[in-house]
């Protein structure tokens, strides 16, 4: 559960019920008033070494940007939802490249505006629509505080189109257990090699918690996915990926495993990453490694084309061998 070391909220979420909930839920927390969720100039000005304080902050605003991108893997288009940011600290965070080291938690509280948004565009168009909800931040994390995932789930299961996906790293599942979701919700677990999750996903479930919540998923009657995300080629990568195979294939109901989908997602990395987490966890491990990585874009590395397609070709072929029914969406 994440107690937050302070409260920084915009005034005008006073007007919304959720923001009225939020801080009568943490009247005895430290409130300071901000003008802009975007733009705390205390925030903006600590130091990369205060990066896991700064995470300790909880952030509540008004979302104002509504714009729907289109997507063309497991969603029609990725949506603005409810929260941005994270209490978990993944050192390969594609937040951490948008937001640097303010990708602490912010939650929005006009959550009636987004979800109306949706079912309006969702019941215009003449095919179903699936929008991802979960892309700028982890709902499941988020529906501890907020009860926001319940909420959605609720108001959306009876619409007459659509449905929705996102993504996670949690096992707290329970409370979505007993709902009427109407198979309308695609929840996707994202896993690693436990060695994995210990030295780099920082503040996410451990392994075995992720797979018993898909199968309590599962028995809800939820679709799943599971995330290979994101692979990081460390030196003994082919024993690490081998044995999470392995480990799903034994730890998975057969129902999980007879109607699972998969998604394989190779790591990015940025400058921004190394700056952050040099100061903030000098301990931990480098991700970036120039043998294997090559510069795309503006401060950013990717797996070099050889080393990449050689590790597809692996893990296709361990997926064959482990998982030989079941549809693997994409390999990016």
């Amino acid at each position: 559960m994440f107690n937050p070391k302070a409260i920084y909220y915009e005034k005008e979420i006073k007007n919304y019920e959720l923001g009225q909930e939020l801080l009568k839920k943490y009247q005895d927390i430290p409130q300071i008033v901000i003008e802009n969720h975007n733009n705390i100039e205390e925030m903006r000005k600590k130091k990369n070494s205060e990066f896991i304080d700064i995470k300790r902050n909880l952030i509540i605003g008004i979302r104002k940007t509504h714009k729907f991108v289109e997507n063309h893997k497991t969603s029609d288009y990725l949506v603005p939802y409810t929260s941005s940011g994270c209490t978990a600290m993944c050192m390969y965070c594609y937040l951490v490249c948008n937001y640097n080291k303010c990708a602490y938690l912010r939650l929005f509280v006009n959550r009636e505006q987004m979800l109306e948004k949706i079912i309006k565009t969702s019941e215009k168009s003449e095919k179903e629509l699936t929008f991802e909800i979960g892309s700028n931040s982890d709902l499941i994390l988020e529906n501890t505080i907020t009860g926001n995932l319940v909420w959605t789930i609720e108001n959306f299961a009876n619409t007459k189109k659509g449905k929705l996906t996102l993504p996670t790293k949690f096992e707290m599942v329970n409370d979505l257990l007993p709902l009427n979701h109407n198979n309308k919700i695609i929840i996707r677990m994202s896993v690693n090699p436990e060695e994995i999750i210990n030295k780099v996903e920082f503040g996410t479930s451990r392994l075995h918690g992720r797979i018993q919540a898909i199968n309590k998923l599962v028995e809800a009657g939820y679709r799943i996915g599971i995330l290979i995300a994101p692979v990081i080629l460390l030196e003994n990568w082919k024993n690490l990926y081998t044995e999470l195979i392995q480990i799903l294939n034994k730890e998975l109901s057969e129902k999980s495993k007879k109607m699972a989908f998969f998604e394989i997602i190779f790591m990015t990395y940025s400058y921004v990453h190394t700056k952050i987490n040099e100061e903030a966890f000098p301990k931990a491990i480098d991700l970036y490694n120039k043998e294997v990585m090559i510069g795309r874009g503006r401060g950013k590395y990717a797996y070099k084309l050889e080393v990449r397609k050689e590790a597809e070709k692996y893990l296709r072929e361990q997926m064959q061998k482990y998982f030989p029914n079941n549809i693997i969406e994409y390999i990016v």
